[in-house]
């Protein structure tokens, strides 16, 4: 078994609203081993981005424990807190918004490498920089160096971002909907870009993404969780849960996913949900969150009971009453 690199125990994250909470994260366990790639899915507004912050240092958990090798992040001392923020980067949904429009991309990405005392002198920072760029496939690197972001493509910016990550040799990356600003055409580049890296670096990722499809072509060989309304309500190895999803969330989510063929689209099976309406943050059913939208809904059952996220065999997990049984 492989070492686990991150560890989420039972990590809640509240936010207050007025005079409201909310809870936007709920007892949530992970486990991403090192080396391995989880994909993270789920609707928007479902807490995966939160997660993804409570996994990457940038928010502190209400409740709960996150676990770097073994130790809680928010117990360490000075030295081991500042080796898991190198440990650990973040490459952010908007490359837009994420890099300082005011600095050129030599800045960009420099910055960290003098700061972390990586590269001795700028000279030396300039050709790191040259070699991180065409790790990215940002060619001839020359050419970018002294250019602003908004002379940059969609596509282009987010390969500055994760250029930026690498500087500080990262072992885990949290690519929170890493290819869903830039266009259908090269998200495929960027995510070959990505499994290019974890296999030469060896780097943990956990991906984030609201499409089941893109899940699936990124993470066949590892393994997917599925989040609702801050709960995680299945993981699976990625192949047994397209091929046989238990929840009854996940098997919605598997019927959206058009296929290549017109024809397999038009007649797939289709998931007949009770409502189509998605239940508030600020006011959450009882029982089963999913349960006021839930095919499989048992009266008495699962609007009054909260299913446990429990073991089902192998490496899967589900949280529903009916799958449980």
């Amino acid at each position: 078994m492989a070492e686990k690199l991150i560890e989420l125990d039972h990590v809640s994250r509240t936010f207050d609203v007025g005079r409201q909470k909310i809870r936007a994260v709920d007892n949530v366990s992970l486990a991403i081993e090192e080396g391995h790639i989880l994909c993270l899915v789920g609707e928007s507004g479902c807490g995966k981005t939160t997660t993804g912050r409570l996994a990457a240092g940038l928010l502190r958990p209400t409740e709960g424990r996150v676990l770097f090798q073994g130790k809680d992040i928010w117990t360490m001392g000075c030295k081991d807190f500042k080796c898991y923020r190198r440990a650990v980067q973040i490459i952010h949904q908007d490359p837009y918004a994420s890099l300082n429009p005011a600095h050129t991309v030599y800045k960009i990405i420099s910055a960290p490498l003098l700061r972390h005392g990586l590269a001795a002198n700028r000279e030396e920072a300039r050709a790191k920089v040259v070699e991180l760029l065409e790790i990215v496939d940002l060619t001839p690197a020359q050419d970018f160096l002294d250019k602003y972001p908004h002379q940059l493509s969609g596509g282009q910016r987010q390969r500055v971002s994760v250029a930026r990550a690498l500087t500080v040799n990262p072992k885990f990356i949290v690519a929170d909907e890493a290819v869903s600003m830039v266009d259908v055409s090269i998200r495929a580049g960027l995510l070959n870009m990505l499994s290019q890296l974890r296999e030469q670096f060896g780097v943990t990722l956990l991906f984030i993404t609201h499409d089941l499809a893109l899940a699936k072509y990124f993470a066949w060989e590892d393994t997917i969780a599925v989040m609702y309304m801050g709960n995680i309500v299945e993981i699976a190895p990625t192949p047994q849960l397209i091929d046989d999803p238990l929840h009854p969330y996940s098997q919605a989510l598997l019927a959206a996913i058009p296929e290549a063929d017109p024809y397999l689209t038009r007649n797939k099976p289709r998931v007949q949900l009770r409502s189509l309406d998605i239940p508030s943050l600020l006011n959450l059913p009882p029982g089963c969150r999913f349960h006021p939208r839930c095919p499989a809904f048992v009266e008495g059952l699962c609007d009054r009971e909260t299913p446990e996220l429990i073991h089902v065999g192998d490496s899967r997990y589900v949280a529903c009453h009916k799958a449980a049984l």
